[in-house]
């Protein structure tokens, strides 16, 4: 109750605080409104300070030196994968145990050289069983040649003492006929004996299947099988059974294979000249041309594949490596210089107020650049001979609100 009553207290209004006489305006109450007015004006300064000059999220890219006048000289550059037009999984063509794998990753490897043995026992002896077959066969055949050499001996015996009327004519007739029976079973015998060698052929067959052997000189990329594992033609299902024994690749018969935006395939021809740089090497330009153009386009990528030989066979040059194309109006030549300026994306160069210009990122600031470009080689990447140094980290597809000076974010690393 006590409490009750103290609550009851406060709730009664002071009138001891009167307004000022003459009934002016309480300033108390105007200086806290006051406050609480520059409280909000300056909360509102802030949100739009933070809101309206936040970060710019942008990708980048760097800008590179040509590496040779082919740059330059370039009606198109596209890019792509070395491949082999010549590579083959080995496997046994039997379903059998590996006893041996002679093989290893990066080894060298000729025609005919063997990779790898199947356990043998069964066939081996197969073919002994075989061998044997054929020498009964054989030796049938030699016992009735006999036969048929004595038959015949006697039947014309027997037909001489018939013509001298010491034997009838009935005996000299079944003398010839044992004669034409021996001769029949002679040839029944030598058929038999063809069949036996046939059969031996099949088992030396089957066990020269147990051997695997190279089918070209190449390389070996991958080794698949180890001693002890089952290794089949067929897939027989399970993780048991390895289908083949190790990957070989002509390093002869390399290429390159590359997609060209169906844009610009008509700027391509066969036997056109070109170079190529790759990707682990890009101080080395290797003289290339034109193969062939795929008649077919990838609806998906709106591409077209392109072949490109490689005039220079090198040991560094191995499968799956990425390469850089630029496909030429000539030639250039072995001492051309490079030419001046740099490399850079096609989509980092956009059009303000009738320029190309572009844009780098300094101290996550956008700073714009009036450019000077070449006309595209391609769709990926243009010559820019004034405006820009190699290194600089150029933004890629600038949005309309980037201007000299907007903060930036880089959400991805310049390559």
């Amino acid at each position: 109750m006590n409490s009750n009553a103290e609550l009851l207290k406060q709730l009664k209004i002071d009138k001891s605080h009167k307004e000022a006489p003459g009934g002016g305006p309480p300033w108390g109450r105007i200086a806290a409104i006051a406050g609480i007015v520059l409280i909000l004006l300056a909360a509102g300064l802030g949100a739009w300070a933070f809101f309206g000059r936040r970060a710019v999220e942008v990708q980048t890219a760097t800008a590179v030196a040509p590496a040779s006048a082919g740059d330059a000289g370039a009606v198109l550059q596209a890019t792509g994968y070395v491949t082999a037009r010549r590579q083959a999984t080995v496997s046994a063509q039997i379903t059998g145990s590996l006893t041996e794998v002679l093989i290893e990753e990066g080894d060298r490897v000729t025609k005919g050289q063997v990779l790898a043995r199947l356990e043998d026992n069964a066939l081996r002896a197969s073919l002994a069983s075989a061998q044997a077959n054929a020498a009964a066969a054989h030796a049938n055949v030699t016992q009735n040649e006999a036969q048929l050499d004595q038959a015949l001996r006697d039947a014309t015996r027997q037909e001489a003492l018939v013509g001298r009327g010491l034997v009838s004519k009935q005996i000299a007739e079944q003398t010839r006929t044992q004669a034409n029976t021996f001769r029949a079973q002679l040839n029944t015998s030598r058929r038999q004996a063809q069949a036996a060698d046939s059969q031996v052929g099949v088992a030396q067959v089957n066990l020269d299947y147990t051997v695997v052997r190279a089918p070209f000189d190449g390389v070996i990329t991958d080794k698949a099988a180890q001693v002890g594992e089952i290794v089949s033609p067929l897939s027989a299902g399970g993780g048991f059974t390895r289908t083949g024994v190790g990957t070989i690749v002509d390093m002869d018969s390399l290429e390159i294979d590359v997609d060209v935006n169906e844009a610009y395939i008509g700027r391509v021809q066969p036997d056109m000249a070109a170079e190529a740089v790759l990707d682990a090497y890009p101080d080395w330009r290797i003289p290339a041309h034109v193969i062939a153009i795929v008649p077919a386009a990838d609806r998906g990528k709106a591409t077209v594949k392109v072949r490109v030989a490689l005039e220079q066979k090198d040991g560094r040059i191995v499968p799956d490596m990425g390469v850089r194309v630029s496909f030429l109006e000539k030639r250039a030549a072995a001492h051309a210089e490079p030419p001046k300026g740099v490399m850079v994306p096609a989509n980092a160069i956009v059009q303000r107020d009738g320029h190309d210009v572009a844009f780098v990122v300094t101290d996550e600031k956008a700073r714009r650049r009036d450019i000077t470009a070449a006309k595209p080689v391609n769709n990926d990447l243009r010559l820019v001979t004034a405006g820009l140094a190699a290194g600089e980290t150029v933004i890629t597809t600038p949005p309309d609100t980037v201007v000299d000076g907007t903060s930036v974010h880089v959400t991805q690393p310049a390559p």
